[in-house]
């Protein structure tokens, strides 16, 4: 698999970090607890293939993070019995990427825990910015050949 010499993901992924947390490794992917986990159970899922993002990611390789998603999401729900889960997966630096190595935080998530929220409450965007944005996003869509 591919990788590079200092992505920490890829030292996880080459077993190099004797600290690694592992919960799972099959021949696609690897999932870990990070070092400072937002909560008790919070896993991080990684490709085993050096994928900086979702803009460079293959259709095979996102079903083999998809289905390892599924999977360890029931294992969190079984084990650790959260109130619910956030599956989150962030692309770049404005988006709050700090690995430049694809991840995918699966997040238990309790009523009363310190995550916080992780959506504004409101936003004050125009109907003309609407759909604006939405007749850019349906033509991209369009020129990509995979609508229905």
């Amino acid at each position: 698999m591919a990788s590079q010499s200092d992505c920490p993901f890829c030292e996880i992924v080459g077993r190099e970090d004797p600290d690694a947390r592992e919960v799972f490794r099959d021949d696609n992917v690897v999932a870990f607890f990070p070092t400072e986990p937002a909560t008790l159970g919070h896993t991080l899922l990684v490709p085993r293939s050096h994928i900086e993002d979702i803009w460079t990611l293959d259709d095979r390789t996102a079903t083999n993070l998809a289905s390892a998603t599924l999977m360890l999401a029931n294992a969190i729900r079984r084990a650790i019995k959260p109130d619910g889960l956030n599956v989150i997966q962030s692309n770049g630096e404005a988006a709050t990427q700090t690995v430049p190595h694809l991840h995918i935080h699966l997040v238990p998530r309790w009523r009363d825990d310190r995550f916080g929220r992780i959506w504004p409450p409101e936003t004050d965007y125009s109907d003309f910015e609407k759909d604006e944005a939405w007749e850019r996003l349906r033509s991209a869509v369009r020129n990509s050949g995979r609508h229905g």
